[in-house]
């Protein structure tokens, strides 16, 4: 089954159990789902970004409901921007679109939907991985750690993936601690491969810059 690059993070950012949010605390997920459906874009030759720009290619539909709207956001824009804006735009709509492609992933029997409720009164909505899931995450992880410990030329929707793992701190989900120690810069050197990537490592370290900034000054 072909997974878009936003069902494949969106896939590592659940538990595998119990179909909770790991990775780093907020906003970090919702900048990696962002940039995931800008390099979605980008392979699928929808957009076009360099250091300084990002524009429409071809406005023509995906088919997929949450990289149509992301892709519709960036025509609509009556000025050009760079990659950096469009990662925090999309960002803040995180929670709609985390529950687009959700869905996306629920139709495709890749995930579980299950309503419950918190303390019995809060809705409480998970998403477990069944039997499809599972398989799906196996396969990103040996696909991700090939390219990390073998040495190996990544593709770009590789190198794109890496850079989303490392800024919602997945990495540990993909190398045990003894790896990530022999493929620190290895991780670094194929994450910043692409220009999607560096974008979504300077925005990242900028926000969390600022919160630690805010949580020091109170």
């Amino acid at each position: 089954m072909q997974l878009t690059m936003p069902e494949e993070i969106m896939l590592l950012l659940l538990d595998d159990r119990t179909g909770r949010p790991i990775g780093l605390p907020a906003p970090a997920g919702d900048y990696a789902l962002a940039s995931a459906m800008l390099m979605e874009l980008s392979l699928q030759g929808r957009v076009d970004t360099d250091m300084e720009r990002l524009v429409v290619a071809n406005a023509a539909p995906t088919g997929d409901d949450a990289l149509d709207e992301a892709l519709a956001m960036i025509a609509a824009s009556p000025v050009v921007r760079d990659s950096k804006h469009w990662i925090v735009e999309l960002g803040r709509r995180a929670t709609h679109f985390r529950e687009r492609v959700l869905e996306s992933l629920a139709g495709k029997g890749v995930l579980r939907k299950e309503e419950g409720r918190f303390l019995w009164v809060f809705p409480d909505r998970r998403y477990p991985k069944g039997a499809e899931g599972a398989a799906e995450v196996k396969e990103v992880r040996a696909r991700l750690r090939e390219v990390l410990l073998e040495d190996t030329i990544p593709e770009p929707r590789e190198s794109l993936m890496i850079g989303l793992a490392r800024a919602a701190g997945l990495v540990p989900l993909i190398l045990s601690p003894a790896e990530q120690e022999g493929a620190a810069a290895r991780v670094d050197q194929v994450a910043d491969l692409e220009e999607l990537g560096r974008s979504l490592s300077s925005v990242t370290k900028e926000v969390y810059a600022m919160m630690l900034a805010f949580a020091g000054a109170h």
